[in-house]
């Protein structure tokens, strides 16, 4: 009997790059910080590019088309990098001389806030404290006071906000800790290898931190910190990471009904309050001197819930007109599905690993009492892992961007690191998540938002809410009916 032939070269090439890319080789774990080194590159070449970047060209203007080369055809990157090298010494060198011929100005800065940040901060910093009267060039301040302070920081850091492009480098690291972070969850809650390309892939994303400067990025890190120490079971700092996260921007409120259920579930019922009670500290402790200024002026603009929202910058209801989008109507109706279908992922979903029915939780909890033995308690803190962490912070997060009033295209960093996640647990197949993930990023790249690309906008959340309940419900009916089978073979024993 002959021995068997090897498999051809390219059978063998294909089956080694299919191990690494799902995870089943040695050689998977480099896929991240490879990746992470990747866009670390590129990030150097972006802020390299901003002073000599040509009027009309945008600065990704290649170098996204580098990275999507880069996922699906490696030769076509390499001349991608090729012509971008060119490019950009011819760009320097017809500016330089247009610079040098005519005497013409540099090109105008890429920041959209930067400006108005420092106004407000050096009003702060000349000894303002009602919020009621700080306004920069794009309006009052309507950030909570973690904004204020993080952003006086950058005020002293870079000349008193003159050195916007410092500014941008000191953003594009903030860039790359908050990647890191992200890929350190990506990689607890067990993600394959082939997802990752797509967190360095995103072109608005790289704009949103690199070069417009905005208090979203930094809110963005203390969310994904928020959810790598739940992962690690770190409460405590968890908690203060978010309530941070929250004091820069209450856009991480979204996110909040999430909080209160890991905390509920992880910590305990008393355990959870203690947290709570925490957070609300921090909140109150950084507040103190607006608080004593004017505190209804504080409250009014930091967490002003009822801000009525400029159709002409909207992403996502460009579609419907600006007579609805401004209506009463819609926005109650978005507020009462939102409502509607946080309770119903909450009921269904998050809180299975009680194992309770709801009407007992419920029951338990008007009476100011933990529904949960201490025995209880471990078993059921046991069943909140990094999947289910990472599954309901970044579900509560799309569904409250789904029925968002509006959104501008900060927040992105807020959705660019949540779906690729959501679609892979919900269908672990490419196929479908990276076409969703090209047409989202399609939608959010087009400037000014169109009819078409907020469609698209609306329905790729749309599209991930459903197949976040749906595509999870039969890995948690397993999980569930094996903790059934367990419960009832201990009890026969």
């Amino acid at each position: 009997m002959s021995p068997p032939q090897p498999a051809p070269t390219h059978v063998q090439a294909w089956r080694f790059a299919m191990a690494i890319a799902t995870g089943q080789h040695a050689l998977s774990k480099l896929v991240p910080p490879a990746l992470w080194c990747l866009d670390a590159v590129l990030c150097v070449l972006v802020l390299w590019k901003v002073p000599c970047m040509c009027p009309t060209m945008s600065p990704f203007a290649l170098v996204h088309p580098l990275l999507l080369g880069s996922l699906f055809r490696p030769g076509l990157s390499l001349s991608l990098f090729l012509a971008w090298v060119v490019d950009e010494s011819l760009c320097h060198r017809v500016q330089t001389s247009r610079h040098a011929d005519h005497a013409l100005p540099p090109p105008a800065d890429t920041e959209i806030d930067w400006v108005a940040y420092m106004e407000q901060v050096a009003q702060y910093v000349g000894g303002e404290r009602d919020y009621t009267r700080i306004e920069g060039g794009t309006g009052p301040l309507v950030y909570p006071a973690a904004h204020v302070y993080i952003y006086t920081g950058l005020y002293y850091l870079t000349d008193r906000g003159k050195s916007i492009l410092l500014a941008q480098q000191l953003f594009a690291v903030l860039y790359m800790a908050t990647l890191a972070v992200v890929m350190l969850s990506y990689w607890k809650a067990k993600v394959p290898p082939y997802i990752f390309p797509l967190l360095i892939l995103s072109k608005r994303l790289h704009s949103v931190f690199i070069l417009r400067c905005f208090n979203d990025c930094f809110a963005a890190l203390f969310l994904w910190l928020a959810v790598y120490f739940f992962q690690r079971r770190h409460w405590t700092l968890g908690s203060l990471a978010y309530t941070w996260g929250l004091g820069i921007k209450m856009s991480l409120l979204l996110v909040l009904p999430a909080v209160a259920v890991l905390l509920f579930l992880g910590r305990g019922f008393r355990g959870s309050l203690r947290l709570a009670w925490l957070m609300a500290q921090v909140q109150m402790a950084i507040a103190v001197p607006f608080l004593a200024g004017n505190w209804r002026g504080y409250l009014g603009r930091a967490f002003e819930l009822s801000r009525q929202f400029k159709f002409e910058w909207t992403v996502n209801w460009r579609m419907l007109g600006e007579d609805m989008f401004l209506s009463k109507g819609f926005a109650l109706s978005l507020l009462a599905g939102h409502a509607l279908v946080l309770a119903i992922f909450i009921t269904t979903r998050w809180l299975r690993p009680a194992d309770r029915p709801l009407s007992s939780l419920i029951l338990a909890l008007l009476k100011g009492k933990s529904p949960f033995s201490p025995a209880e308690e471990l078993r059921v803190s046991s069943r909140v892992t990094p999947d289910y962490v990472m599954t309901t912070m970044l579900s509560a997060n799309v569904i409250g961007l789904l029925f968002a009033r509006s959104l501008h295209y900060q927040f992105y960093a807020y959705l660019a690191w949540s779906t690729p996640y959501l679609l892979w647990r919900a269908a672990p197949q490419p196929l479908l998540a990276i076409p969703l993930w090209l047409v989202q990023e399609w939608a959010w790249n087009v400037f000014p938002s169109t009819d078409a690309s907020s469609t698209a906008v609306v329905n790729v959340l749309l599209v991930t809410v459903v197949l976040t309940y749906f595509g999870g419900s039969a890995k948690e009916e397993g999980e569930a009916e094996a903790r059934k089978r367990a419960s009832t073979d201990a009890k026969t024993k």
